[in-house]
């Protein structure tokens, strides 16, 4: 009996390196695609955040419409479901006769809880579920997830000397594709509680989908050799080119982590291998570390007292919350950063662990209210990135002091950049304002004495 399949895609917006597609055009006679907008992700969760917001919307739906043209130049085409695959899902296999479904598969609650409920509801469906997410298979580590070791040396080390990388899956010149299927528009944005202006005035870091994601590995790496010098710049705050700017992509399977591996290998045999080169097939390992890490603990990176229990007193200021999120603290370098991030759902590492570090270790607001804050926002958000780095920041990482890193990071530049009535201070005003009563900025929270050897020494930089 021929197969007809259905072809589910999730976070693997690509038709490169997707074993999902590839097992699916070999099995099966014809096949019908389709993609799922969650509408759950969208409504409000805690402390008044979206699970994802508008900007995370627009990145998502620029990626989708990019998957749904390249479908459709190779013959294909892309249904896509407006409220919930759970939905779409069964009126699909009834309308089309489906006999076997194949998807990514998933590692997180929420996404486990929504595929196995879809199972329970088509018992008569065979589903095929292909491991795409990281560098390294999970097959392929020596490791069971169950004993995945909970410090990233220990992983880091095996792992490089017992397992490689899979070879990278082409990408199909057709697609046995179910005929006459008309695509339909993608659903508004109204359909999840956004309005047009909020839409419109919605403005992602990067331009989301696969085709942005492979120009930009060929612009980040052949085009450009920034790559030679990204050890040097990954902790810089300001533009495009300081760092790679793969995450976004790799958080909805845009790009494959093997691709950017295999070109990265490229570059170090036809360009340069240095510390660089190693530094990005690093963060590319360090992200699958999260991922395993994060599958072994389970729900409780979720939880306030993470997965060791640690219990911590919170002061939990719904008003100094606020503050922090609205990017309005009084503190220049935590600002901009939050600027950034609201309005383009992207920001720098080094920016990530100072407003962390600043929420969790000064004004001590439980880490979960900022976690979820990064989630309704990033681009780049993945589960186990997100969740693990906020876990981390709260009960293992040492304070980081933002005034000290603003000047260590010389961030006058992005600083004048997000904000604006900041723009014509002087190098020494722009990343302490409240030392200057003639400054009419907005007046810290609390201005620590651990801070003032650092603002001291920002006073005797030259003008």
């Amino acid at each position: 009996m021929a197969k007809r399949g259905l072809v589910w895609f999730k976070n693997d917006l690509r038709l490169h390196d997707n074993e999902v597609l590839l097992k699916a055009q070999k099995e099966c006679s014809e096949l019908v695609f389709c993609y799922c907008i969650e509408e759950k992700d969208y409504q409000q969760s805690v402390n008044g955040s979206r699970r994802a917001d508008i900007i995370r919307f627009k990145f998502m739906q620029q990626s989708v419409i990019n998957l749904r043209g390249n479908l459709q130049h190779l013959g294909g085409h892309l249904i896509i479901g407006e409220k919930s695959a759970m939905i779409t899902i069964p009126q699909l296999v009834k309308e089309f006769e489906v006999t076997d479904i194949y998807a990514e598969q998933e590692y997180a609650p929420f996404e486990l809880d929504l595929v196995s409920e879809i199972m329970d509801r088509l018992p008569e469906i065979e589903f095929h579920f292909l491991w795409g997410k990281t560098l390294y298979h999970k097959d392929d580590i020596p490791f069971e997830i169950s004993k995945i070791p909970l410090t990233s040396k220990a992983y880091r080390i095996p792992v490089a000397k017992k397992s490689s990388p899979r070879e990278t899956i082409s990408t199909p010149t057709s697609l046995n594709s179910v005929k006459n299927i008309k695509n339909i528009e993608f659903p508004s944005c109204s359909a999840y509680g956004f309005s047009k202006s909020e839409y419109e005035q919605s403005h992602p870091f990067l331009v989301g989908g696969e085709d942005a994601a492979l120009e930009r590995l060929e612009y980040y790496t052949f085009k450009s050799e920034l790559l030679t010098g990204y050890r040097w710049s990954r902790n810089k705050s300001d533009g495009l080119d300081y760092s790679s700017k793969f995450s976004p992509y790799l958080a909805l399977g845009c790009i494959s982590p093997r691709q950017i591996y295999s070109r990265v290998k490229e570059y170090e045999e036809k360009v340069r291998k240095n510390q660089s080169t190693w530094w990005l097939i690093f963060e590319l390992v360090w992200r699958d570390y999260f991922t395993f890490k994060g599958m072994r603990i389970g729900p409780s990176i979720f939880s306030t007292q993470g997965f060791k229990n640690k219990k911590i007193v919170w002061e939990n200021d719904p008003g100094k919350f606020e503050r922090w999120c609205q990017g309005n603290t009084g503190i220049p370098f935590i600002d901009a950063h939050m600027l950034q991030l609201n309005q383009t759902g992207y920001m720098s590492n080094r920016g990530r662990v100072n407003c962390a570090s600043y929420l969790v270790h000064d004004l001590k607001i439980n880490w979960t209210w900022g976690a979820a804050y990064f989630e309704s926002k990033l681009i780049d958000y993945d589960v186990s990135s997100n969740w693990m780095n906020w876990h981390m920041q709260a009960f293992e990482i040492w304070y980081t002091n933002p005034v000290h890193q603003s000047n260590k990071y010389k961030a006058q530049d992005f600083i004048r950049l997000w904000i604006p009535e900041l723009s014509k201070l002087n190098n020494i005003e722009v990343l302490i304002p409240w030392e200057f009563e003639t400054i009419n900025y907005i007046k810290p929270i609390e201005v620590y004495p651990k801070w003032n050897r650092a603002i001291n020494l920002i006073k005797k930089i030259p003008i």
